[in-house]
């Protein structure tokens, strides 16, 4: 009883997205859908800072679904202007923007129970999660695959080199010859991490089967 009455107070779009979690996700990985998605935010802190905007697009079967991705942009009263070079997105911008009450529902209704792919997955998630702390609910089901430990996966392991801690995604763009015209833009970031990630599974498939397991 206890657990429906926990489950009675939240709204029905966060319902609906857990209600997709109940069967079971294809065990053929061609049939696996990815959401490889970027966030651009006013800083680093999960608690303070606040998401600018949202950048998201499907994978499915070695192919980027271009006719269906995300792109948000949040209205923001906590600004910071010093984050601005970075993402370039000016609090009075011609963006169409929506409130984070409104942002997070559409990008449950996107991302369902696909795997959600970043690069530093760590701090994209952790930003959402936050966001749905504000909004009073659990964090994100989705299981979630970070490209910067991946492509750590690719890599050959020897005495004489020793694989960086971390490899930042100008890295990977770099490394697979990956245009950046579009870097540091929700949906830019997203669609590099979604090409440098079809590159490193296209590397991992030549060591052995890809499957979900091998990549968690």
């Amino acid at each position: 009883m206890g657990i429906f009455n926990r489950s009675a107070k939240y709204p029905e779009y966060w319902k609906e997205y857990v209600a997709l979690f109940r069967p079971s996700l294809p065990t053929e990985f061609d049939q696996l859908t990815f959401v490889v998605l970027d966030t651009e935010t006013t800083g680093f802190d999960k608690t303070n800072d606040r998401i600018l905007s949202i950048g998201a697009l499907k994978l499915k079967s070695d192919r980027i679904q271009v006719d269906d991705m995300l792109e948000i942009y949040i209205t923001q009263e906590a600004f910071k202007k010093e984050s601005v070079p970075i993402h370039g997105i000016l609090r009075n911008s011609n963006q169409d923007c929506i409130l984070e009450e409104e942002a997070i529902p559409r990008f449950l209704k996107y991302v369902k129970n696909h795997i959600i792919v970043a690069h530093h997955a760590g701090f994209d998630i952790g930003m959402i999660n936050s966001a749905l702390k504000r909004l009073g609910l659990p964090k994100l089901k989705n299981i979630c695959l970070d490209t910067g430990v991946l492509f750590k996966k690719t890599l050959i392991k020897s005495y004489l080199v020793q694989p960086k801690d971390h490899y930042s995604l100008d890295e990977l763009a770099e490394k697979f010859s990956i245009s950046k015209k579009d870097r540091h833009t929700a949906l830019g970031d997203a669609y590099i991490t979604a090409i440098a990630f079809l590159k490193i599974l296209s590397k991992l498939k030549e060591k052995k089967e890809l499957t979900l397991k091998n990549l968690k």
